[in-house]
């Protein structure tokens, strides 16, 4: 699926919120990194963060965008410093589309995408001709047809590769129906259909109980959809970066993502 552009304009215009900044008087302020989040409970892991940056000199400006293709574009124009939302096959498939020339620097956190039911307790449950609601951005629906087809419900083809879609689906033996919805809509439409695969920042917007109502989750080894920090190829070597990183990678952020997300969200450092 290719991804239209989107003007300077268009991307200011994707700011949800006034950004977040924690001045503190102990901070140099001689350049303040900007980083680009998405609006939510990201927010309040991000001030944590910030608190910790600014007591190694680091001010930090957190930007918080409402649309998923926002801020690696901002990041490109430079309209941001750094950005933190994504995991690898969802860059490399912005940098496919448009050429972005950005690199992951330090893991954040791994948000494990599962299967959510109110109707059926397990996958085997499931009956013929479910209707199961999945993403419908290239790496969020193979993400989730590949936990579809570790949970048995369907099988994918050999050459799938990590960004499958419906018509990679070589064996459906429950005649399951897939639909594709808007990420942000797909755990709002779970009363309507047998399950749906929702990404657990979506879960929690759309009040599903991420615990109570999950039939079936990604495991964390060897997951490629770990989310992580992302800069510009050019300040990839900045000194600031290494501050950035080990301001995120700290026992309060792992606190604040625990409480923030209730437990559904594990750190992505060691």
């Amino acid at each position: 699926m290719s991804l239209p552009p989107l003007s300077r304009r268009s991307v200011l215009a994707l700011i949800s919120t006034a950004p977040l900044t924690v001045n503190f008087a102990h901070a140099e302020a001689q350049k303040v990194i900007r980083v680009g989040i998405m609006a939510g409970e990201d927010e309040d892991v991000w001030r944590v963060a910030a608190e910790n940056a600014a007591k190694a000199g680091l001010l930090l400006k957190i930007i918080p965008f409402s649309d998923y293709n926002a801020p690696n574009e901002a990041l490109q124009q430079h309209e941001l410093d750094a950005n933190a939302f994504q995991h690898g096959p969802f860059l490399e498939a912005q940098k496919k589309a448009r050429n972005y020339t950005i690199v992951p620097v330090g893991n954040t956190y791994f948000a494990p995408i599962s299967l959510y039911s109110t109707r059926w307790k397990s996958p085997s449950e499931l009956p013929q001709n479910a209707k199961i609601g999945v993403p419908n951005d290239p790496s969020n629906e193979g993400r989730a047809l590949h936990l579809l087809q570790s949970l048995g419900v369907i099988k994918l083809s050999d050459n799938a590769g990590l960004t499958p879609t419906a018509l990679d689906i070589a064996d459906n033996p429950g005649n399951i129906t897939i639909q594709e919805l808007d990420a942000g809509m797909v755990g709002r439409a779970l009363p309507d259909l047998d399950a749906a695969v929702v990404n657990t920042d979506w879960a929690l917007k759309a009040g599903i109980d991420v615990k109570k109502d999950s039939i079936g989750n990604e495991g964390l080894k060897d997951n490629p959809y770990i989310n992580f920090i992302a800069v510009t190829e050019a300040d990839k070597n900045a000194p600031w970066v290494a501050t950035l990183v080990k301001s995120y990678q700290q026992p309060n952020v792992h606190k604040a993502l625990t409480d923030v997300y209730h437990g559904a969200i594990v750190p992505g450092w060691s």
